[in-house]
């Protein structure tokens, strides 16, 4: 079988021996997959670990991943409510916003942003 190709212009011929039965059937093997249709992705509500040894964990928030702080938007005093952004991390070129699960005042700040976290790393205090 002989194919004609164009690359930037130029016109190349080239025989081709098929090897595969496939490939000369009515269902070729080099149809495009089809493309998923995702959804965007939810801003991520980090709610307080669970942890029976220690009735205060819902005073922390914690990271949901590893990656790195891009952007605080909370200061120690500050009043949130569930759902409020309280800070955006990056891991692997996607922004993710942290929001609160509960409304609560902020006690103190643990990341800045540039910081590298680790996931379940503490961010936030409430009091």
């Amino acid at each position: 079988m002989k194919l004609r190709i164009t690359i930037d212009g130029k016109t190349y011929e080239a025989e081709v021996e098929v090897l595969d039965e496939y490939a000369e059937s009515s269902d070729s093997i080099f149809e495009p997959a089809p493309v998923a249709h995702l959804p965007p992705t939810p801003p991520q509500t980090v709610s307080p670990a669970h942890d029976s040894t220690n009735g205060d964990a819902w005073k922390v928030c914690r990271s949901p991943f590893a990656g790195h702080v891009i952007k605080v938007n909370v200061v120690p005093g500050q009043t949130v409510e569930p759902g409020d952004t309280m800070l955006v991390l990056e891991a692997m070129k996607m922004e993710t916003p942290v929001t609160a699960s509960h409304a609560a005042t902020v006690k103190s700040v643990l990341v800045v942003p540039g910081n590298s976290v680790t996931a379940h790393q503490a961010l936030v205090e409430f009091e």
